[in-house]
């Protein structure tokens, strides 16, 4: 039964240099912060930082993976605290986790949160879900 004060499953992600060439190949974007350190450093960033889309996308799979199926997934939005700093060679650790704020009208509200060595990086991190979709809801 899926009701307020659910948590899901937490989960962590690497997210490495490899990472970021990937996801620029995939999404087109090849902006050099993303990927070329002295680039970063030369604009103000501490390092490399990942593509905002990517840690948005990483934070989604917890409640992707917590449905059982991508389409339950009907509402998402965040807002970017502090951008997800990559250095080289070891990269970030993303550690998300969620809570069922509300159950209602057959959809079910989710509280996300994203943090790297425990600063947050995303806020107001929010999911809607429709419950029929969700593996086990029934």
């Amino acid at each position: 039964m899926i009701s307020e004060g659910l948590e899901l499953p937490a989960q962590t992600f690497p997210v490495t240099r490899l990472d970021l060439v990937r996801y620029a190949g995939a999404s087109g974007d090849f902006n050099p912060i993303h990927w070329n350190e002295r680039f970063a450093t030369s604009v103000g960033l501490p390092n490399v930082i990942a593509h905002g889309m990517f840690t948005m996308a990483e934070v989604a799979r917890v409640v992707t993976d917590w449905a059982g199926d991508p389409s339950a997934l009907v509402e998402y939005s965040v807002r970017f605290t502090r951008p997800v700093v990559v250095p080289d060679p070891d990269g970030a650790t993303l550690e998300v986790g969620g809570v069922v704020r509300s159950v209602a009208d057959g959809r079910a509200e989710i509280d996300l949160t994203a943090t790297v060595d425990g600063q947050t990086v995303l806020a107001k991190a929010r999911a809607v879900v429709r419950l029929d979709r969700v593996r086990g809801a029934q």
